[in-house]
């Protein structure tokens, strides 16, 4: 008698890799690694996007198709930088936490972040890159400076609705609070008169800033009692 034909079995359909799956989260952050040490290390000008999907390990194509151009890589590479060192949730202090111990906190991850060689560099760029283009330097101040003062702005806000702080002008004390930090250090870092600090004088530094904000703008706060 003749064999019968095996009957093929249906086959599940293959569904199309939706977008924001982990191997598409990889390729992003791939590619913005790859920006941040291209961009510090080469200039805007200096990199290119065949540059960064070929350090990233990926297409071209798909460096585009996460961020569109150059421009939006930048910017999204500066935003990421400051998110790995000052994260969103560091603004968002729970309940009950005593306000000094909130702004050393901010204190030491700012002064981290602005020392760092990428941060260095970058604000180098944007120094040679002054009066040049204007657009560059804008995207870097939206992306970096004006996004964290806006983010402990809102801070301050909070502590002010707690009582914890009483402060008339938010805006400019958010101002105050961070170039303070910066002090001659960051101006001798930039310059490249500066080799390593030691830790001892970042703690005293950082310990000194948040103890005059905090007697310009604290509601009966103590300070820090200093070992001699």
């Amino acid at each position: 008698m003749p064999q019968k034909k095996p009957v093929a079995l249906p086959q599940p359909a293959k569904t199309a890799a939706a977008p924001g799956r982990p191997k598409d989260l990889e390729k992003r952050a791939a590619i913005l690694d790859a920006a941040k040490r291209l961009f510090t290390a080469q200039g805007f000008d200096g990199t290119s996007m065949d540059a960064v999907a070929k350090e990233a390990g990926v297409s071209k194509l798909t460096v585009y198709s996460h961020f569109g151009d150059k421009d939006a890589l930048f910017k999204s590479a500066v935003e990421a930088k400051c998110e790995q060192q000052m994260p969103a949730a560091i603004f968002r202090v729970p309940q009950g936490t005593p306000i000094r111990d909130a702004l050393i906190k901010i204190a030491r991850a700012f002064h981290g972040l602005v020392h760092s060689p990428e941060s260095l560099s970058l604000h180098r760029m944007m120094i040679g890159n002054a009066g040049q283009d204007p657009h560059l330097t804008e995207l870097f101040f939206e992306a970096g400076p004006r996004k964290t003062l806006a983010d402990f702005e809102q801070f301050l806000r909070q502590a002010i609705s707690a009582k914890q702080l009483a402060i008339p002008d938010p805006a400019r004390a958010a101002q105050h609070f961070f170039c303070l930090l910066k002090g001659i250090g960051h101006m001798k870092s930039l310059c490249g008169c500066q080799q390593a600090v030691p830790r001892s004088e970042v703690t005293a530094h950082i310990d000194s800033v948040v103890d005059l904000f905090l007697r310009a703008y604290g509601t009966s706060v103590p300070m820090a009692v200093r070992k001699r």
